[in-house]
């Protein structure tokens, strides 16, 4: 095991008083890299861009990154985009829990992905017509791409894409944190001006996460099971909720079809999924499944 400090000019997107200094640490080919209060005397290596970090990571022997939530959204964002660059899988380091419904029953878990498998290939065939028709109104309503791409926290902390229909104008993410301000729950705004007509009503709808239905298929998400985190959230979560990023999360769960409206808060909403979590059974997916359809043929809490 080997560690060294690397100064990231490019790393943070912002120019505080003087870049951060970071600790990278080598143990079994993972490359584990944290945020360090003092440079070392060994040499800092500089990383002016993406494609720079993405090179390095090519031609070393690392194969898998765990990245601290402290690193912030923007940096953790560089990592994760040079890590897909070059086929190596980003991880956020976060605490374990005991309390995941793989550990405590592993033939029902194992149930429960073949039925979430099975249900997307249906579910898929079934849309599918819907799909290409939401595509065609995305692209005569607004410019750009149909589907937007964005960093989401999965299972044991893996970062990957998921996948949604395009509802904001093309470069809305360059504007996020201009849109939420100091927001301290959840960034989500009733009123975002980024949205175009089309997409808040498929928002409205929940259609514009039909695409979700491909995670599936890949086994980056379920059907059912806790709100997947974008970024800009999980770097905010308090360290003891935490452990809920373990979690594989789902496109429907008990936050959806319960607290949607109301429950902001990002640390009880890990409380929410916690619980469930803990009580986790086939029954009570498929109890949240059938409430999830009058949910959103209603368009509760959705916008």
């Amino acid at each position: 095991m080997s560690t060294l400090s690397l100064l990231s000019k490019a790393a943070t997107g912002i120019q505080p008083d003087r870049p951060p200094y970071y600790t990278l640490t080598w143990r079994q080919k993972q490359l584990l890299l944290t945020l360090s209060q003092q440079p070392t005397t060994l040499p800092l290596l500089a990383l002016e861009s993406e494609q720079l970090l993405a090179d390095c990571l090519e031609r070393s022997p690392v194969h898998l990154v765990k990245l601290a939530p402290d690193l912030g959204e923007a940096a953790l964002a560089l990592w994760a985009d040079a890590c897909a660059k070059v086929n190596k899988p980003a991880y956020l380091r976060v605490p374990s829990t005991p309390a995941l419904p793989k550990k405590q029953n592993h033939l029902k878990w194992r149930l429960k992905r073949l039925i979430d498998w099975s249900a997307a290939v249906a579910l898929l065939l079934v849309v599918g017509p819907l799909m290409l028709g939401l595509s065609f109104l995305i692209l005569f309503q607004s410019p750009g791409p149909i589907f937007f791409s964005q960093w989401r926290v999965g299972e044991r902390g893996k970062l990957f894409q998921i996948l949604k229909f395009r509802t904001m104008i093309t470069g809305a993410e360059l504007y996020h944190h201009q849109v939420m301000g100091q927001q301290a729950g959840l960034h989500k705004c009733e009123n975002d001006p980024r949205v175009t007509p089309i997409g808040r009503w498929m928002r409205k709808y929940s259609l514009d996460e039909l695409p979700q239905l491909i995670n599936v298929l890949r086994g980056e998400m379920s059907l059912v099971g806790p709100r997947p985190w974008a970024l800009y959230d999980a770097v905010r979560l308090s360290p003891a909720v935490r452990q809920r990023l373990n979690a594989l999360p789902g496109i429907t769960g008990i936050w959806q079809v319960t607290g949607r409206s109301h429950l902001r808060d990002l640390d009880d909403v890990n409380r929410v999924d916690l619980r469930y979590l803990g009580t986790w059974s086939l029954r009570q997916d498929f109890k949240i499944l059938l409430l999830t359809v009058p949910k959103v043929l209603s368009g509760f809490g959705a916008f």
